[in-house]
């Protein structure tokens, strides 16, 4: 039966027109010049290959060199030629003194993603091939450019992003403490929760100091540890090979090293923020309640009054997200949010929602867009710190895991969060916290409703139980 219907459908007459398909057009559709004086620039790290318009130059393609004078001269050349409008393809962070010269010099630059290029058709490849696609690309407006933060953002960004890589290095070295410390068969990871806390910074440095005694160590805890003393004596019977002790020195030192780097910067983004226009007017700060003791990844100073001051609204208000968080979000993308026509563009830059394939008819639905956005990482955090919170939104957490379990449910609340996120930024309104409650018996009516429709489609009345007497 199957066969005979696939044999009809390959049988159909060639003249009819298909149904609810649109016929093809006689002549194609002419592209329009959008940028008349674009520009193409393919990067690399030793040379840049440049494409003009054929009319400007008798040379359209010319390579040059990566040193500081052969930007000069690729501007220079440019200018020469009448471009107004340029476009590279971001390669590693090649492009970065190019983009900011060509800035510099009252260019408009796009930074366009390189899967732009590759999805606009097959070609041959090759470096004066590229250059030229993306001058005829740029041309005609098919390329969109990425996301780049005003200058007044860019130094914060870079100053917070190195604090994130120091941290990121000196969680390694805790690791290394704890592998030495494990080969000297010293248990503190197993009776301290955090070695890098007030307690296991005390017995580490007493331990490089040359104390061996494990009463002596266990005597430096602190009075709030939940362990006694005597469990922590006995965890630290170890063997002290020279070996071992001197890899958990360098590792200690290292680790105190990149923390004297954490916070110098530190001190930069203080500066930045200082510098960034005061936007919240005479709002008082509202702190928010510290539900945990003070981490070593923390920020050296209070960040609530600067961040409020620059970015106009009280991020920290909204459930789940904490200084750090409002941070990232004002590192990465600032304040202005205008290049996201509406909070759905937002979600979908940050790699938030699900992207959705449609081919002859059928509709396919596949997982977020991969990526490594870092305001996407730090909405995905805060999702995961709502999941034992008493909020509408630890609700709305749960309510998704059951359903299509716990990754899907963190990737839909930070969806969520993204679009509160947006919200305050662009119109500079306060977040007004939901009732619990009242979002309790907002899903329980939309329930009822659910069921009501359901039953009534069954030829079902539903009538509620009767209280009990």
């Amino acid at each position: 039966m199957a066969a005979r219907k696939k044999n009809a459908a390959h049988s159909r007459d060639p003249a009819q027109p298909t149904p609810n398909r649109r016929p093809p057009r006689e002549t194609p559709v002419p592209l329009d010049v959008l940028h008349p004086n674009a520009c193409g620039i393919d990067i690399h790290s030793d040379v840049h290959y440049v494409c003009v318009p054929a009319d400007r130059d008798d040379q359209p393609v010319r390579s040059f060199g990566a040193y500081s004078c052969d930007l000069e001269a690729i501007a220079d050349w440019l200018q020469k030629c009448g471009i107004t409008s340029v476009a590279m393809e971001s390669t590693g962070v090649y492009w970065i003194p190019l983009f900011e010269l060509l800035e510099a010099r009252k260019f408009e630059v796009s930074l366009v993603e390189p899967g732009q290029l590759s999805r606009c058709g097959a070609r041959p490849k090759t470096d004066v091939l590229d250059c030229q696609w993306i001058q005829r690309l740029h041309t005609y407006g098919l390329l969109r450019p990425s996301f780049r933060p005003p200058d007044s953002v860019l130094a914060l960004r870079g100053y917070h992003r190195q604090r994130q890589t120091w941290v990121r290095y000196a969680a390694s070295h805790v690791q290394h403490m704890q592998k030495a410390l494990e080969q000297m068969n010293v248990k503190l990871p197993e009776v301290v929760a955090d070695i890098t806390g007030v307690t296991g910074r005390a017995i580490i440095e007493a331990i490089l100091a040359g104390e061996r005694d494990p009463g002596t160590l266990a005597a430096l805890r602190h009075e709030r540890c939940a362990r006694s003393e005597d469990e922590i004596a006995k965890a630290l019977a170890g063997t002290w090979r020279p070996e071992h002790v001197f890899a958990l020195k360098q590792a200690y030192d290292l680790y105190q090293f990149h923390h004297q780097q954490i916070s110098e910067c530190d001190a930069q983004i203080r500066e930045e923020l200082a510098k960034l226009p005061v936007r919240s007017g005479d709002r008082p700060i509202t702190r928010k309640p510290r539900t945990r003791g003070r981490k070593s990844n923390d920020m050296r100073f209070d960040a609530c009054g600067p961040l409020l001051q620059a970015l106009g609204v009280d991020l920290t208000a909204i459930e789940g997200i904490d200084v750090g968080t409002a941070l990232v979000i004002l590192a990465e993308i600032g304040v202005d949010v205008s290049p996201f026509p509406t909070e759905k563009h937002f979600a979908s830059w940050l790699g938030l929602c699900p992207s959705t394939h449609k081919s002859n008819q059928t509709e396919k639905k596949r997982g977020p867009r991969k990526g490594k956005n870092r305001v996407a990482l730090a909405l995905r955090l805060a999702a995961r710190a709502l999941v034992k919170t008493a909020s509408p939104l630890a609700t709305f957490y749960r309510r998704i895991k059951s359903r299509i379990g716990a990754a899907g449910a963190i990737t839909a609340t930070a969806h969520k969060l993204s679009r509160l996120v947006y919200r305050m930024l662009k119109y500079g309104q306060e977040y007004v916290k939901q009732d619990l409650q009242a979002y309790e018996a907002k899903l329980k009516d939309k329930l009822e409703r659910s069921l009501r429709k359901k039953a009534s489609a069954l030829g079902f009345d539903l009538v509620p139980k009767p209280a009990p007497s």
